[in-house]
């Protein structure tokens, strides 16, 4: 079995859906730490979701050595530490967490993922042909990504020594990459692969398909999938499949993210003139104005339902509106994350109240703390990764919390402008 730790849920079902689609039976449970981990079966791939992205970096070390004891409890050989594709959150700690628990000293760490945009070149990392400084993740209100330099990056939270394997190496094949990566493994313990292409990780793939320690995002998954579909490695099997959808009553979509791809996703959906309703998140500090808010919103959200329309809520998201969520959240005492977390648990509150009223088996949510949020709202600590419908954007089933949902949980930096419009069809369709 394969084990993987990952730092936030959309992450989770993004690199669970690479094992899944080649056909391995892959589950995600969060992981807190202080629950025991319960399976609803024995898997191929086991992701945990630790949702540590945001915590301080000691606490996000102590749950990932946690979890990655725990995966190896539950009987992973191979490990894999999946991080955002552009090294956003807890990196160095994360993969010391692993290779600590492991008693390991080094890892192959490979970020780019082409077909979403993500590419390294000598070590620079790139989003859609701009390096990542000059990227939308520059303004990040959380991680903001002012250097492109990986290995910068990385050593700059790690003390174990970090090196960059170039393209021309890998351009070679398998064969020399593999000698190459032996040969450096006495010179450091994160050796970060530059991706030109998904050639690139196809030879990556088949260098380091034995090696027990992986990194990075999920783009080197689906190669490294696909080798052991072939193979023949998986043993699980599917026994799950999605409960009927309430056909007359519409569907929900929650966008909680900032990023500018969630932001033209929204645009779309309203241009195809669906009902949507925004949170004032200016209205979130007061306890009576919040709960007069949300007890709004989800009248009126179920009320468009019932009438079997879509509908799309999301949070403000114009750059001024956030600045002033936040300035006014500091003169509260509160911290962006705090911030952030309000709005997050206010959006899965409105959620959970219409899915409660509506019945409906199927929701959209777009963005990971807003995933996170509206998973624990719910009581949702395990999912089956189903299907893919873009690069990296899977649907999944419920294991846990009441009645069976089939959910896509959008990273909110991926997808296509009309990828809601394709969500909704594909939620309709299963």
């Amino acid at each position: 079995m394969i084990g993987i730790a990952a730092d936030d849920v959309t992450g989770a079902n993004d690199i669970g859906i690479m094992y899944a689609k080649a056909g391995l039976v892959t589950d995600v449970y969060s992981y807190n730490g202080l629950e025991p981990l319960v399976m609803a079966s024995h898997p191929d791939v086991l992701v945990l979701d630790t949702d540590s992205r945001f915590l301080p970096g000691k606490t996000a070390y102590e749950l990932v050595y946690q979890a990655v004891k725990e995966l190896e409890q539950a009987g992973c050989t191979r490990f894999y530490n999946k991080t955002c594709s552009v090294f956003r959150g807890n990196i160095g700690a994360e993969f010391d967490a692993m290779l600590d628990a492991l008693g390991e000293d080094f890892a192959v760490v490979v970020l780019g993922f082409p077909k979403n945009g993500r590419t390294t070149i000598d070590g620079i990392h790139y989003v859609r042909g701009r390096k990542l400084e000059d990227s939308e993740f520059r303004n990040d209100p959380m991680h903001p990504m002012t250097q492109s330099n990986l290995a910068e990056i990385l050593q700059a939270q790690t003390r174990r020594k970090v090196a960059v394997l170039s393209y021309e190496t890998i351009r070679k094949g398998p064969v020399a990459l593999r000698e190459e990566i032996g040969r450096m493994r006495s010179q450091c313990s994160y050796l970060i692969l530059d991706v030109e292409n998904q050639q690139s990780l196809e030879v990556i793939a088949e260098a380091v398909e034995d090696e027990r320690v992986l990194a990075g995002s999920s783009a080197l998954a689906e190669e490294l999938a696909k080798r052991l579909a072939v193979s023949g490695r998986q043993e699980g099997e599917q026994t799950f499949e999605p409960a009927p959808m309430r056909k007359e009553t519409g569907i929900l979509c929650t966008a909680g993210s900032l990023m500018p791809q969630t932001a033209e996703q929204i645009a779309f959906l309203q241009k195809e003139g669906n009902p949507s309703y925004k949170l004032d998140t200016r209205k979130l500090f007061d306890r009576l104005h919040r709960e007069e808010l949300i007890a709004w919103l989800t009248e009126a959200i179920v009320s468009d339902l019932l009438t079997g329309r879509d509908v799309l809520l999301y949070s403000a998201n114009e750059p001024q509106e956030v600045a002033l969520t936040k300035a006014e959240g500091a003169g509260r005492g509160l911290s962006s994350a705090d911030v952030s977390r309000l709005v997050s648990t206010s959006l899965a509150e409105v959620t959970a109240q219409v899915l409660a009223r509506t019945g409906q088996t199927r929701l959209l949510v777009a963005g990971g703390d807003t995933s996170a949020s509206l998973c624990a709202r719910l009581g949702i600590r395990g999912m089956r990764v189903w299907k893919e419908i873009e690069p990296g954007l899977p649907s999944c089933l419920s294991l846990t919390g009441g009645s069976p949902l089939l959910l896509v949980l959008k990273s909110g930096s991926f997808g296509k402008p009309d990828f809601f419009k394709q969500a909704y069809a594909h939620l309709k369709s299963n």
